[in-house]
């Protein structure tokens, strides 16, 4: 059977050339880089030569970059560990601290939000549009004396729209916030500057832009205040304490150097998407694309298909060949609807009729027109069996 994938948001395959650099780091190499011996110390290089690929990627010095074991912790570190300066509980007679978010982060800056508001810290969640924008005038007006952090993400990875960072950026500077944002989904597919972004905190994710699961990094502007999670070793400044990961830090710097000279393959995959996009808008009555109206990654859609039970779409299309998802890869399964559907205004029903096609670095034309044939015969045998839809279409007759 022909395979095409189309969730690139989900994960992506470690590149080849990724692979051929960790390999030594497994056997050969295979020392600490903490030792002071000789094979510690080119152990030791090989870290400090990835630090200086990823910050490159980004804009960033490199000592001012923490490696971790992805998104999720690096997320985690940014929040609890700006929050919870000195510590976390609120003391007689003080103020609790004050975080601004949006609700269309993904859950581990969700969470983790929520986890701090159990323990007293007040939260703010701004709404978003249709287009799953955020109002920079409510942003300003959320601020409080108390507020500590912002943290907003970058790019959303159900829609893929683009918050406007360097507004927010300033926004922040001005009322002198912590910034924080999460841009796992946009690293490596739009470029990115901290200091034109303003932004103090910012994380990354190995297994998005082509390294392998499980390493992660921080960017952490100097003069950042941040509490440690971790305690142990002298590892990374203490920053983040614990034996490095040799091979998967080399295998994280190689994927940023690559996808820093990939940033100019945008075109390519923007016109692939908008055909694929534009194709099912043509062939399925009816669909629609959710914040298409917003500046988007180049490579996401997101589209829902009125009549039909996304995961019952999603498992017809496995079946015929096809991979693409309902939403975030960390809530399939889920009972609920994507929060960001209908945090975005969607009805629940039109929430579950949707699916995110995310497109990659070695998709091809071939890959669109396979989707453009299987997507639209997939939805109209499951409105077949779908009364409900039959019905609704029958009385807009």
């Amino acid at each position: 059977m022909n395979r095409v994938y189309l969730d690139f948001n989900a994960t992506t395959p470690v590149e080849p050339e990724v692979l051929d650099a960790m390999l030594p780091y497994f056997s050969g190499e295979f020392a600490n880089a903490s030792s002071i011996h000789t094979p510690g110390q080119r152990a030791r290089a090989a870290v400090e030569t990835a630090r200086e690929q990823v910050a490159a990627l980004i804009g960033a010095r490199p000592q001012e970059i923490v490696f971790t074991s992805g998104g999720t912790e690096s997320d985690n570190h940014a929040i609890f560990g700006v929050v919870a300066q000195p510590i976390l509980a609120v003391r007689p007679g003080q103020v609790p601290r004050h975080i601004i978010t949006t609700a269309i982060e993904h859950e581990a800056v969700l969470n983790a939000c929520q986890a701090l508001e159990k323990e007293g810290v007040f939260v703010t969640c701004l709404p978003t549009d249709r287009q799953g924008q955020i109002d920079l005038d409510e942003l300003r007006r959320a601020i409080r004396p108390e507020t500590i952090l912002i943290t907003i993400m970058h790019a959303n990875n159900e829609l893929g729209t683009v918050q406007p960072l360097e507004e927010i950026g300033r926004i922040a500077k001005e009322a002198d916030v912590y910034f924080h944002t999460d841009a796992v989904q946009s690293a490596g597919k739009i470029p990115i500057d901290v200091n034109a972004l303003q932004v103090d905190l910012l994380s990354l994710s190995g297994h998005k832009l082509y390294a392998p699961k499980g390493i992660g990094a921080l960017y952490v502007r100097g003069g950042t205040r941040l509490r440690q999670l971790l305690y142990g070793g002298h590892h990374q400044r203490g920053f983040r304490p614990g034996t490095e990961n040799v091979a998967a830090i080399v295998g994280l710097g190689k994927a940023a150097e690559l996808a820093r000279k990939s940033l100019t393959d945008a075109l390519r995959i923007s016109a692939l998407r908008d055909k694929l996009q534009q194709g099912l808008l043509q062939r399925v009555p009816q669909s629609r694309v959710n914040g298409g109206g917003a500046t988007r990654t180049p490579n996401t859609t997101n589209i829902v298909f009125p009549g039909v039970e996304g995961e019952a779409l999603l498992i017809a299309l496995d079946l015929k060949g096809l991979a693409c998802s309902t939403g975030a890869a960390c809530s399939s399964g889920a009972v609920e609807p994507s929060h960001v559907l209908t945090a975005i205004g969607l009805p629940a029903d039109e929430a579950r009729a949707s699916l995110r096609f995310s497109l990659g670095r070695h998709t091809t034309p071939t890959d669109i027109d396979f989707a453009l044939n299987v997507v639209p015969a997939a939805v109209a045998q499951l409105r077949e069996l779908s009364p409900t839809f039959r019905k609704e279409a029958t009385a807009r007759t």
